[in-house]
């Protein structure tokens, strides 16, 4: 731990422990002995990793010429400079003239009107194959010309082949604000050439409804919700899809996991119901596998057109805090920046970090909100608005921003640890008016930040895997029904859900019916309309003064919004009054003074038992099986931990009664080596044992993180007590995919824990926030052994083989 005095310049370096107090009465003492002075640390600081020296700083820089701002940042000492490089996209490839196009002579004169001449290379590409009727995938960065590609070959399709009052294409995109925000572009650029574009959505008004059935536009802009409901309700807008030739889908990198599982089903619908075979076109930001994965979310053949960006640079710095937490780095950029008039967005991955930042924030009189999923629309859309018109002049946001939502002029990107093509993604917001752009990339307090300290070329390799498991039972299982409401099943068709169909008939969810298989609309109604397909089960409604103000899905509901939980709300954090599960499903919150000092982590177990093994093979020497699960889960008490003090072991309260839920999901297990060596010295065996493959459980999870796509936050874990079972589970219910990523790349996540941990300087047995400890557990990081974890780790590298064997009763589950 660092001790320091900012006025006088005396510091400290201390060992470091749980109780901040005590550490503080070693330096005092320390300071009395006449051992603590004002110079002569700054070598100590390099020689432990914790600074980096200045020769190595200049030798990064080289010949590049930093501005003040990122210079001072660079030579601040106050945290590791992982890496310094000026981003510069080169000049993008030009492709042929307008009029060498052939185009539609309305679309061409419009363009001259709008001052384009020629083309980029990709967009020539994409505007030829979808004319020629390709299913395609653009991959371009954001703000690069991307809607352009797909929307003047769909317009010129629309001169030649579309009949009036049909809708010949549908543009999908993942969330009503992007749609709506794209709306108007897409609209001023078709009717200029007399093609009619709507938009249709949740918030569309009743009499625009009836106008657009009444008058069916050519293009429809809408999302997946509105399609998946009108579909099985098999309303009057649903009989206008029959005509549709092409659908879009923008951002197609967005419907990873259960989404993603749904939407796959939901195309299948669609083509279902269409007179004509349905051309397919995704636009994605930068993805490793864009091809395969569209293939598997359309099922159907896919070409991949390739895009590069807009012309411009800029600066790009990895910075480790070594002496702070990754929040009050992240705070002091923002306000570093934004005293300069840098328009600043902060991304964090979480919606309790985008809170905790902005109460930080404001504390120190940045101007700042929140955005994020699960405040009210009306409210998000007034931040976008705040900030495009220079009233705010920085947005404390998760992940929903990264999509092409237009804020306006942004100088400036600090994100959390993500994979590096979404980091991409969103220093493509910087500096998009060709000025110089400023992009941080603030390493947190975890093992994955710790490895790509020491490996920052690691980072730049290890783009995002995206995911969907189209076989999730439960969405087979409900999208199956939904088929049967659109459209009644006939006997030949549908050989694939088979089984599905079978189990329904039994249950008589589905009838037979004239040689025909149709829904049975009483016993299945409220089991459709409870059903989302951005989720899968039950949510939990927010209150405030009886005002509804958000939702949760469970489970995680139940670790955040249980009694006396702290919930934070548009920056303001909030008390659960009162908690109705499982009757009504509701929470009440009610307000708490601004200078309460804690906010809440749930402390939970969890037992796993393997219903199925779908398929199992050898990773170094170790049994590794990937399998469906059922998982008991108890949220049993929680931990109230101080705000700025990012301890991550708070003090215990227990609830009066436990919460309980159960599911089924998918995941993977494996049978740890025993750390014989550790066990030997240990005095309470049972513990050095226990403790080591549970910290295994948390690196394994932490530290796959970016070579399965930034998954970690969908996995949950369990080790079960001495007998070396490690558990690694889909949150989603019904299983996501994202285990699967692990399972497919296990040799490469287990190579990596096993650097994290041993390259990690702390020398507590338990380990640190930086090797061993997670957020997320459920144990309040207790029950972990470092030289144990990594005694087992090192076996697992070096081959040793291990054999799967059933869970017995009476290990304690650790999560």
């Amino acid at each position: 731990m660092h001790v320091s005095c900012g006025k006088c310049g005396i510091e400290d370096l201390l060992e470091f422990s749980k109780n901040i107090d005590e550490v503080f009465l070693e330096f005092l003492s320390r300071f009395d002995k006449g051992l603590v002075t004002t110079v002569g640390l700054s070598e100590g600081l390099k020689e432990e990793g914790i600074i980096r020296a200045e020769n190595e700083i200049k030798e990064m820089i080289g010949n590049n010429k930093p501005d003040k701002i990122t210079e001072e940042i660079l030579f601040s000492k106050k945290d590791y400079i992982s890496e310094y490089k000026v981003l510069k996209n080169p000049e993008p490839k030009m492709g042929s003239k307008i009029e060498e196009m052939g185009l539609d002579e309305s679309i061409s004169e419009h363009l001259k009107e709008l001052k384009i001449g020629q083309f980029y290379k990709y967009q020539e590409e994409a505007i030829q194959e979808i004319t020629f009727g390709e299913n395609v995938v653009i991959e371009a960065p954001t703000a690069s010309g991307k809607t352009e590609a797909f929307l003047i070959p769909v317009i010129q399709r629309i001169k030649k082949e579309a009949n009036e009052g049909n809708v010949f294409a549908i543009f999908v995109y993942p969330t009503k604000a992007l749609a709506r925000d794209q709306f108007p572009k897409i609209q001023k650029f078709a009717e200029k050439i007399g093609v009619d574009v709507k938009v249709f959505d949740g918030d569309t008004k009743l009499p625009d409804r009836r106008d657009i059935i009444d008058n069916p536009p050519q293009i429809l802009v809408t999302n997946f919700d509105v399609l998946h409901y009108h579909m099985w309700h098999q309303t009057k807008f649903s009989s206008l899809l029959s005509s549709t030739r092409i659908l879009i889908v923008d951002e197609a990198h967005v419907y990873s996991g259960i989404f993603g599982s749904n939407v796959h089903y939901i195309i299948k619908r669609l083509k279902r119901i269409c007179s004509s075979k349905l051309q397919f076109v995704a636009a994605s930001a930068t993805l490793d596998d864009a091809k395969k994965f569209c293939e598997k979310l359309f099922g159907e053949k896919m070409q991949i057109i390739h895009g590069s960006g807009k012309k411009g640079q800029t600066n790009f710095v990895m910075l480790f805090p070594s002496l702070r937490t990754q929040r009050k780095l992240m705070v002091e950029l923002t306000k570093k920046l934004t005293e300069k008039n840098h328009k600043t967005m902060v991304f964090n991955n979480s919606h309790l970090n985008s809170e905790l930042l902005a109460i930080q924030a404001k504390k120190q009189k940045v101007n700042i909100k929140v955005h994020r999923a699960g405040l009210m629309a009306n409210y998000r859309t007034s931040v976008e608005k705040q900030f495009k018109e220079d009233k705010l002049q920085a947005i404390s946001c998760t992940p929903t921003l990264e999509l092409g939502i237009d804020v306006g002029n942004v100088d400036c990107v600090i994100s959390s640890t993500i994979p590096v093509n979404r980091l991409i993604q969103r220093i493509g917001r910087a500096a998009r008016k060709g000025q110089r752009g400023y992009a941080f990339l603030a390493l947190g307090n975890d093992p994955i930040s710790q490895y790509y300290k020491n490996h920052p070329d690691d980072y730049f390799e290890d783009i995002e895997k995206t995911y969907i498991d189209p076989k999730n039972p439960f969405v087979e299982e409900f999208q199956v029904l939904a088929m049967a409401c659109d459209r009644p099943i006939s006997k030949h068709e549908l050989k694939e859900h088979q089984e599905v169909i079978e189990h329904h008939i039994i249950k008589e969810n589905l009838k037979i019916f004239n040689n025909r298989i149709v829904p049975n609309f009483d016993k299945i109604n409220s089991m459709l309309n409870e059903f989302s397909i951005r989720g899968i089960g039950k949510s939990i409604d927010i209150f405030l003064s009886d005002r509804k103000v958000g939702d949760r899905v469970l489970p995680i509901a139940l670790e955040e919004l249980h009694k006396d939980a702290i919930y934070f709300l548009a920056g303001i954090r909030y008390r659960v009054k009162e908690f109705d599960y499982p009757k009504k499903n509701m929470a009440r919150l009610e307000k708490i003074s601004r200078d309460y000092p804690y906010y809440t982590k749930s402390l939970t177990e969890e037992w796993p038992t393997i219903e199925t093994i779908f398929e199992k093979r050898i990773a170094n020497g170790v049994e590794v099986a990937f399998c469906k699960l059922h998982i008991q889960k108890k949220v049993y008490g929680y931990v109230n931990i101080e705000l700025g003090q990012e301890i991550t072991q708070g003090e215990k309260v227990m609830l009066d009664a436990p919460l309980e839920y159960d599911f089924i999901t998918k995941g993977i297990v494996f049978h740890a080596p025993r750390p014989l060596k550790v066990i030997e010295k240990a005095e309470d065996e049972d513990y050095a044992e226990a403790s080591g493959y549970h910290a295994t459980e948390h690196v394994v999870i932490e530290g796959s993180n970016m070579i399965t796509g930034g998954v970690s936050q969908d996995l949950g874990g369990i080790s079960l007590g001495t007998s070396g079972l490690i558990f690694i589970y889909d949150g989603a219910i019904g299983g996501s995919g994202a285990s699967k990523a692990l399972y497919d790349r296990f040799e490469k996540a287990l190579e990596r824990s096993m650097h994290i941990v041993k390259e990690c300087p702390c020398k507590n047995e338990s380990g640190c926030p930086r090797c061993t400890f997670s957020y997320r557990c459920g144990n309040n990081n207790e029950f972990l052994h470092k030289y144990s974890a990594l005694e087992i780790l090192e076996r697992i590298n070096k081959g040793e083989k291990t054999e799967l064997i059933d869970p017995t009763e009476g290990d304690r589950p650790l999560v």
